[in-house]
């Protein structure tokens, strides 16, 4: 959940992050196509192609500080999908996502942390769908894309009585844009950046490959963050831990066999386009939508990836601008 935080001074943190060139890893064995096929939803694609969540990582420089804060990490867990069947115990576990038509009608959200939210209309009401469920008291987050406009709305903590409606911070973007959100201000997730990229969706693994980079949380963070993050909420001032916005990949070496072609899908993707740390929570946990059609055997055969086949990356290079989720070629 976002919670504001102590900010480093940009000169002790440049020091402290080298980004000199570390060899890759060998190139992954399972290739994908060249062409650039840009996720969509609602009809509108999820970010430009260049954009940092779309962008293959599989042979970018492995970061400098890959192994202290893998150590830091639990590195002995292995990954949970966060999302999937309940088997009864309320809704589907994941985080839904809610298109609406541009018509909808907007309201206003009042803000815990009004001073980094965006004051704006929100195309909320009964269709609605809040993670958990309503009342549900965990992060219950909302994700709604407009269709049209192509504007994508997110909220954490978000609730709702007698029409009325309040969460703890809220953010807006263009998915037609590159745009990030003002530095140091926080969204609906601890780093400053949108949910909605970084969501496994079931379509998407169905139809295959995927294409992006998948959200996960970890426990203990450090109190500064990387580019495109904006915002961070850890508990330490060390940066030997992981900061918002570190990015990971497994391993290229990490076998595909014994696994199905849902799971497999969800494999490569994590080679090529990794994990992008969004927010404090469980180590390990990687998010995807609440959808009833994901297939338990997928799920659970996800739960066997070992933490330690990952590797932080430098994607430093990447960066066109400081405020924008652009990459370089």
């Amino acid at each position: 959940m976002p919670r504001l935080r102590l900010l480093l001074p940009a000169a002790l943190l440049a020091a402290l992050l080298p980004t000199a060139s570390v060899l890759p890893e060998t190139a992954p064995g399972v290739a994908l196509a060249a062409k650039s096929v840009v996720p969509r939803v609602g009809g509108c694609a999820v970010f430009p192609a260049n954009n940092y969540w779309n962008r293959d990582i599989s042979r970018l420089p492995i970061n400098p500080r890959s192994r202290q804060w893998l150590a830091h990490m639990s590195p002995s867990r292995k990954l949970h999908p966060d999302f999937g069947p309940s088997y009864g115990d309320g809704p589907n576990y994941g985080i839904p996502i809610t298109v609406v038509s541009q018509a909808h009608r907007k309201v206003p959200v009042r803000f815990d942390y009004a001073s980094e939210s965006n004051r704006v209309g929100y195309p909320f009401g009964a269709d609605t769908m809040i993670e958990g469920g309503r009342n549900s008291g965990g992060d219950m987050h909302a994700v709604v894309v407009q269709k049209g406009t192509c504007r994508l709305y997110e909220t954490w903590n978000t609730r709702e009585s007698g029409g009325r409606w309040s969460a703890g911070s809220g953010a807006t973007w263009s998915l037609k844009s590159n745009a990030l959100r003002r530095d140091t201000w926080t969204s609906a997730d601890a780093a400053g950046l949108p949910i909605l990229p970084g969501l496994l969706r079931w379509n998407e693994v169905k139809a295959g490959p995927v294409r992006h980079a998948i959200r996960f949380t970890t426990d203990v963070t450090s109190r500064h963050h990387l580019w495109p993050a904006r915002h961070d909420a850890g508990s330490q001032n060390s940066l030997a831990y992981p900061p918002m916005g570190a990015r990971f990949r497994l391993k290229a070496a990490y076998p595909l066999k014994g696994y199905g072609t849902y799971a497999r899908r969800v494999i490569v993707a994590m080679k090529h386009y990794g994990l992008v740390l969004a927010d404090n929570g469980s180590p390990w946990y990687f998010q995807g939508e609440r959808n009833p059609h994901w297939p338990p055997a997928m799920v659970e055969a996800l739960k066997r990836i070992p933490a330690s086949a990952f590797v932080a990356v430098d994607t430093s290079r990447l960066k066109v601008a400081a405020n924008s989720a652009a990459t370089r070629r």
